[in-house]
Protein backbone atom coordinates (compact mmCIF):
# COMPACT_ATOMS: atom_id res chain seq x y z
CA UNK A 1 0.00 0.00 0.00
CA UNK A 2 2.78 2.41 0.89
CA UNK A 3 4.64 1.73 -2.34
CA UNK A 4 1.48 2.33 -4.37
CA UNK A 5 0.64 5.50 -2.45
CA UNK A 6 4.16 6.86 -2.86
CA UNK A 7 4.14 6.27 -6.59
CA UNK A 8 1.36 8.77 -7.33
CA UNK A 9 2.88 12.09 -6.18
CA UNK A 10 6.02 11.69 -8.26
CA UNK A 11 4.46 12.13 -11.73
CA UNK A 12 2.49 15.15 -10.47
CA UNK A 13 5.63 16.72 -9.08
CA UNK A 14 7.49 16.08 -12.32
CA UNK A 15 4.70 17.74 -14.32
CA UNK A 16 3.96 20.62 -11.95
CA UNK A 17 7.52 21.59 -11.07
CA UNK A 18 8.56 23.19 -14.37
CA UNK A 19 5.46 25.40 -14.48
CA UNK A 20 5.82 26.29 -10.81
CA UNK A 21 9.54 27.00 -11.23
CA UNK A 22 8.95 29.15 -14.31
CA UNK A 23 6.28 31.20 -12.55
CA UNK A 24 8.45 31.46 -9.46
CA UNK A 25 11.37 32.74 -11.52
CA UNK A 26 9.20 35.33 -13.27
CA UNK A 27 7.75 36.42 -9.94
CA UNK A 28 11.25 36.76 -8.55
CA UNK A 29 12.28 38.99 -11.47
CA UNK A 30 9.29 41.24 -10.82
CA UNK A 31 10.02 41.37 -7.11
CA UNK A 32 13.74 42.12 -7.50
CA UNK A 33 13.14 44.84 -10.08
CA UNK A 34 9.85 46.23 -8.77
CA UNK A 35 11.41 49.69 -8.35
CA UNK A 36 12.35 49.79 -12.05
CA UNK A 37 8.87 48.57 -13.02
CA UNK A 38 7.29 51.33 -10.93
CA UNK A 39 9.54 53.98 -12.46
CA UNK A 40 8.69 52.74 -15.96
CA UNK A 41 4.97 52.76 -15.19
CA UNK A 42 5.28 56.27 -13.74
CA UNK A 43 7.09 57.50 -16.86
CA UNK A 44 4.38 56.04 -19.11
CA UNK A 45 1.55 57.48 -17.03
CA UNK A 46 3.14 60.93 -16.68
CA UNK A 47 4.09 61.30 -20.36
CA UNK A 48 0.75 59.97 -21.58
CA UNK A 49 -1.32 62.00 -19.14
CA UNK A 50 0.66 65.16 -19.77
CA UNK A 51 0.34 64.80 -23.54
CA UNK A 52 -3.42 64.19 -23.36
CA UNK A 53 -3.95 67.15 -21.04
CA UNK A 54 -1.68 69.41 -23.07
CA UNK A 55 -3.33 68.46 -26.37
CA UNK A 56 -6.81 69.05 -25.02
CA UNK A 57 -6.01 72.43 -23.44
CA UNK A 58 -3.00 74.01 -25.13
CA UNK A 59 -4.17 73.27 -28.67
CA UNK A 60 -7.18 75.56 -28.17
CA UNK A 61 -4.94 78.31 -26.82
CA UNK A 62 -2.50 77.90 -29.72
CA UNK A 63 -5.32 78.16 -32.25
CA UNK A 64 -6.63 81.30 -30.56
CA UNK A 65 -3.16 82.89 -30.56
CA UNK A 66 -2.63 82.02 -34.21
CA UNK A 67 -6.02 83.50 -35.12
CA UNK A 68 -5.19 86.70 -33.24
CA UNK A 69 -1.79 86.82 -34.92
CA UNK A 70 -3.39 86.46 -38.34
CA UNK A 71 -5.95 89.18 -37.62
CA UNK A 72 -3.17 91.53 -36.53
CA UNK A 73 -1.30 90.89 -39.77
CA UNK A 74 1.90 89.78 -38.07
CA UNK A 75 4.53 87.80 -39.94
CA UNK A 76 5.76 84.30 -38.99
CA UNK A 77 2.64 83.49 -36.98
CA UNK A 78 2.96 79.76 -37.51
CA UNK A 79 6.63 79.81 -36.48
CA UNK A 80 6.32 81.80 -33.27
CA UNK A 81 3.11 80.22 -32.01
CA UNK A 82 3.12 76.77 -33.58
CA UNK A 83 6.75 75.81 -33.03
CA UNK A 84 7.73 77.67 -29.87
CA UNK A 85 4.36 77.33 -28.19
CA UNK A 86 2.48 74.13 -28.89
CA UNK A 87 4.78 72.24 -31.23
CA UNK A 88 7.90 72.39 -29.06
CA UNK A 89 6.19 70.60 -26.18
CA UNK A 90 4.82 67.83 -28.39
CA UNK A 91 8.26 67.49 -29.99
CA UNK A 92 9.89 66.95 -26.61
CA UNK A 93 7.43 64.18 -25.75
CA UNK A 94 8.10 62.61 -29.14
CA UNK A 95 11.86 62.70 -28.57
CA UNK A 96 11.52 61.14 -25.13
CA UNK A 97 9.27 58.41 -26.53
CA UNK A 98 11.61 57.71 -29.45
CA UNK A 99 14.79 57.44 -27.37
CA UNK A 100 13.54 55.75 -24.21
CA UNK A 101 15.25 52.63 -25.53
CA UNK A 102 18.55 54.10 -24.28
CA UNK A 103 17.20 53.95 -20.73
CA UNK A 104 16.05 50.37 -21.34
CA UNK A 105 19.56 49.49 -22.52
CA UNK A 106 21.09 51.01 -19.38
CA UNK A 107 18.71 49.05 -17.17
CA UNK A 108 19.26 45.77 -19.03
CA UNK A 109 23.04 45.97 -19.02
CA UNK A 110 23.49 47.46 -15.57
CA UNK A 111 20.73 46.21 -13.27
CA UNK A 112 18.83 43.41 -14.98
CA UNK A 113 21.72 41.08 -15.84
CA UNK A 114 25.03 42.79 -15.14
CA UNK A 115 24.54 43.39 -11.43
CA UNK A 116 23.40 39.82 -10.73
CA UNK A 117 26.38 38.37 -12.58
CA UNK A 118 28.75 40.71 -10.77
CA UNK A 119 27.28 40.02 -7.31
CA UNK A 120 27.02 36.28 -7.81
CA UNK A 121 23.27 36.14 -7.22
CA UNK A 122 22.79 34.59 -10.66
CA UNK A 123 24.93 31.57 -9.70
CA UNK A 124 23.04 31.29 -6.45
CA UNK A 125 19.78 31.09 -8.40
CA UNK A 126 21.26 28.39 -10.64
CA UNK A 127 21.95 26.24 -7.58
CA UNK A 128 18.31 26.54 -6.41
CA UNK A 129 16.79 24.42 -9.18
CA UNK A 130 16.65 27.17 -11.84
CA UNK A 131 18.69 26.39 -14.94
CA UNK A 132 20.77 29.21 -16.47
CA UNK A 133 18.65 29.15 -19.64
CA UNK A 134 15.41 29.44 -17.66
CA UNK A 135 16.93 32.22 -15.55
CA UNK A 136 17.88 34.24 -18.64
CA UNK A 137 14.55 33.53 -20.32
CA UNK A 138 12.71 34.97 -17.32
CA UNK A 139 15.13 37.89 -17.14
CA UNK A 140 14.30 38.82 -20.73
CA UNK A 141 10.65 37.77 -21.06
CA UNK A 142 9.23 39.57 -18.02
CA UNK A 143 10.84 42.99 -18.78
CA UNK A 144 10.00 42.51 -22.46
CA UNK A 145 6.29 42.27 -21.62
CA UNK A 146 6.47 45.32 -19.34
CA UNK A 147 8.47 47.37 -21.86
CA UNK A 148 6.22 46.36 -24.77
CA UNK A 149 3.06 47.32 -22.89
CA UNK A 150 4.42 50.70 -21.80
CA UNK A 151 5.96 51.60 -25.16
CA UNK A 152 2.75 50.64 -26.97
CA UNK A 153 0.73 52.97 -24.76
CA UNK A 154 3.16 55.84 -25.42
CA UNK A 155 3.06 55.24 -29.18
CA UNK A 156 -0.75 55.15 -29.29
CA UNK A 157 -1.10 58.31 -27.21
CA UNK A 158 1.49 60.17 -29.28
CA UNK A 159 -0.14 59.07 -32.54
CA UNK A 160 -3.44 60.47 -31.30
CA UNK A 161 -1.87 63.75 -30.16
CA UNK A 162 0.15 64.15 -33.34
CA UNK A 163 -2.84 63.56 -35.57
CA UNK A 164 -5.31 65.60 -33.53
CA UNK A 165 -3.67 68.96 -34.26
CA UNK A 166 -1.18 68.16 -36.97
CA UNK A 167 -1.40 71.62 -38.53
CA UNK A 168 -0.06 73.19 -35.31
CA UNK A 169 3.15 71.17 -35.44
CA UNK A 170 6.19 72.63 -37.13
CA UNK A 171 8.13 69.40 -37.76
CA UNK A 172 6.94 67.01 -40.45
CA UNK A 173 6.39 63.27 -40.52
CA UNK A 174 10.06 62.53 -41.26
CA UNK A 175 11.43 64.37 -38.21
CA UNK A 176 13.08 62.61 -35.28
CA UNK A 177 10.22 63.67 -33.04
CA UNK A 178 7.52 61.97 -35.10
CA UNK A 179 9.10 59.23 -37.20
CA UNK A 180 9.85 56.61 -34.53
CA UNK A 181 7.31 57.60 -31.90
CA UNK A 182 4.27 57.04 -34.14
CA UNK A 183 4.79 53.35 -34.87
CA UNK A 184 6.05 49.94 -33.72
CA UNK A 185 9.70 50.81 -34.33
CA UNK A 186 9.70 52.40 -30.86
CA UNK A 187 8.76 49.03 -29.35
CA UNK A 188 11.30 47.22 -31.55
CA UNK A 189 14.14 49.49 -30.43
CA UNK A 190 13.20 48.97 -26.77
CA UNK A 191 13.22 45.18 -27.16
CA UNK A 192 16.50 45.37 -29.04
CA UNK A 193 18.01 47.44 -26.22
CA UNK A 194 16.92 44.76 -23.76
CA UNK A 195 18.67 42.02 -25.74
CA UNK A 196 21.80 44.08 -26.42
CA UNK A 197 22.03 44.92 -22.71
CA UNK A 198 21.92 41.23 -21.84
CA UNK A 199 24.70 40.45 -24.33
CA UNK A 200 26.89 43.25 -22.96
CA UNK A 201 26.34 42.04 -19.38
CA UNK A 202 27.16 38.42 -20.26
CA UNK A 203 30.32 39.54 -22.04
CA UNK A 204 31.60 41.94 -19.39
CA UNK A 205 29.99 40.50 -16.21
CA UNK A 206 30.22 43.89 -14.52
CA UNK A 207 27.31 46.27 -14.10
CA UNK A 208 28.76 49.71 -14.90
CA UNK A 209 30.84 48.70 -17.96
CA UNK A 210 27.87 46.72 -19.28
CA UNK A 211 25.61 49.73 -18.76
CA UNK A 212 27.95 52.01 -20.72
CA UNK A 213 28.47 49.51 -23.54
CA UNK A 214 24.73 48.82 -23.80
CA UNK A 215 23.84 52.48 -24.17
CA UNK A 216 26.67 53.08 -26.65
CA UNK A 217 25.79 50.01 -28.74
CA UNK A 218 22.07 50.76 -28.98
CA UNK A 219 22.74 54.43 -29.66
CA UNK A 220 25.14 53.47 -32.43
CA UNK A 221 22.58 51.04 -33.86
CA UNK A 222 19.94 53.78 -33.97
CA UNK A 223 22.38 56.16 -35.66
CA UNK A 224 23.48 53.62 -38.28
CA UNK A 225 19.91 52.56 -39.11
CA UNK A 226 18.89 56.21 -39.45
CA UNK A 227 21.65 56.74 -42.03
CA UNK A 228 20.16 54.00 -44.22
CA UNK A 229 16.52 54.84 -43.48
CA UNK A 230 15.90 56.59 -46.79
CA UNK A 231 16.97 53.48 -48.74
CA UNK A 232 14.47 51.16 -47.04
CA UNK A 233 11.89 51.92 -49.74
CA UNK A 234 12.27 53.14 -53.35
CA UNK A 235 12.19 56.92 -53.53
CA UNK A 236 10.38 59.02 -56.13
CA UNK A 237 12.27 61.20 -58.60
CA UNK A 238 10.57 64.00 -60.53
CA UNK A 239 12.18 66.14 -63.21
CA UNK A 240 11.52 69.49 -64.80
CA UNK A 241 12.78 71.06 -68.02
CA UNK A 242 13.53 74.21 -66.03
CA UNK A 243 17.30 74.51 -65.56
CA UNK A 244 16.96 76.69 -62.47
CA UNK A 245 15.55 74.09 -60.07
CA UNK A 246 11.81 74.76 -60.39
CA UNK A 247 10.48 71.23 -59.73
CA UNK A 248 6.95 70.57 -58.53
CA UNK A 249 6.69 68.07 -55.65
CA UNK A 250 4.62 67.82 -52.41
CA UNK A 251 5.36 70.28 -49.63
CA UNK A 252 5.21 67.50 -47.03
CA UNK A 253 7.75 65.35 -48.88
CA UNK A 254 11.03 64.21 -47.37
CA UNK A 255 13.53 65.62 -49.86
CA UNK A 256 16.59 63.42 -50.29
CA UNK A 257 18.44 65.02 -53.18
CA UNK A 258 18.04 67.78 -55.72
CA UNK A 259 20.12 69.13 -58.53
CA UNK A 260 20.49 69.56 -62.26
CA UNK A 261 20.32 67.26 -65.24
CA UNK A 262 23.56 67.83 -67.15
CA UNK A 263 24.10 65.90 -70.37
CA UNK A 264 21.55 63.34 -69.17
CA UNK A 265 23.21 62.83 -65.76
CA UNK A 266 21.82 63.82 -62.37
CA UNK A 267 24.27 66.20 -60.70
CA UNK A 268 23.27 67.14 -57.12
CA UNK A 269 23.75 70.62 -55.67
CA UNK A 270 24.69 72.31 -58.92
CA UNK A 271 26.23 75.79 -58.20
CA UNK A 272 23.80 78.13 -59.96
CA UNK A 273 25.73 81.15 -58.70
CA UNK A 274 28.32 80.69 -61.43
CA UNK A 275 25.65 81.64 -63.97
CA UNK A 276 24.64 84.89 -62.32
CA UNK A 277 23.30 87.66 -64.53
CA UNK A 278 20.14 88.60 -66.36
CA UNK A 279 17.56 85.92 -67.12
CA UNK A 280 18.77 85.62 -70.71
CA UNK A 281 22.42 85.47 -69.64
CA UNK A 282 21.63 82.82 -67.03
CA UNK A 283 19.80 80.64 -69.54
CA UNK A 284 22.62 80.96 -72.06
CA UNK A 285 25.24 80.14 -69.41
CA UNK A 286 23.34 77.07 -68.23
CA UNK A 287 22.86 75.91 -71.82
CA UNK A 288 26.59 76.26 -72.44
CA UNK A 289 27.25 74.07 -69.37
CA UNK A 290 24.88 71.41 -70.71
CA UNK A 291 22.14 71.91 -68.10
CA UNK A 292 19.00 70.33 -69.52
CA UNK A 293 16.68 70.50 -66.52
CA UNK A 294 16.30 69.89 -62.81
CA UNK A 295 15.31 66.97 -60.62
CA UNK A 296 14.26 66.20 -57.04
CA UNK A 297 14.36 62.81 -55.32
CA UNK A 298 12.03 62.46 -52.34
CA UNK A 299 9.79 60.26 -50.23
CA UNK A 300 6.13 61.32 -50.15
CA UNK A 301 4.25 61.08 -46.88
CA UNK A 302 2.56 57.90 -48.13
CA UNK A 303 5.94 56.16 -47.79
CA UNK A 304 5.91 56.54 -44.01
CA UNK A 305 4.52 53.09 -43.24
CA UNK A 306 6.66 51.14 -45.75
CA UNK A 307 9.81 52.87 -44.46
CA UNK A 308 8.78 52.49 -40.84
CA UNK A 309 7.81 48.83 -41.09
CA UNK A 310 11.01 47.87 -42.91
CA UNK A 311 13.03 49.61 -40.20
CA UNK A 312 11.00 47.78 -37.56
CA UNK A 313 11.81 44.48 -39.26
CA UNK A 314 15.52 45.31 -39.39
CA UNK A 315 15.61 46.16 -35.69
CA UNK A 316 13.64 43.04 -34.75
CA UNK A 317 16.12 40.94 -36.75
CA UNK A 318 18.94 42.48 -34.72
CA UNK A 319 16.92 41.77 -31.58
CA UNK A 320 16.57 38.10 -32.50
CA UNK A 321 20.29 37.84 -33.26
CA UNK A 322 21.22 39.52 -29.96
CA UNK A 323 18.87 37.24 -28.02
CA UNK A 324 20.38 34.16 -29.64
CA UNK A 325 23.87 35.49 -28.89
CA UNK A 326 22.92 36.02 -25.23
CA UNK A 327 21.80 32.39 -24.80
CA UNK A 328 24.87 31.17 -26.68
CA UNK A 329 27.17 33.17 -24.40
CA UNK A 330 25.35 31.92 -21.32
CA UNK A 331 25.71 28.31 -22.48
CA UNK A 332 29.42 28.78 -23.18
CA UNK A 333 30.16 30.47 -19.84
CA UNK A 334 28.19 28.23 -17.48
CA UNK A 335 29.05 24.64 -16.55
Amino acid sequence: MTAVADAHPRPRAAVDLPHHAAWGTARTVLRVHRAAVRVWALVVVVLSGWLVWFTETAAKDARAEMAACDRAGQDFCDLTVGMIGYSATVDWVGLLTSYLFLAVAAFAGGALVGRELENGTARLAWTQGVTPARWLAAKLAVPALVVTAGATVLVLVFRWAWGADHELLYDGWMSDTAYLSRGPATVAYALCALAVGAVAALLLRRALPALAVSVAATGLLGHVVAQFRASFWPAVTVTSPSPTGDVDYPVSAWELESGSIIHGRHVPDFPYWQCDGTAAETRRCLADLGVEGSYVTYHPESHYWPLHLVETGVVLAVTAAATAAAFWLLRRRTP
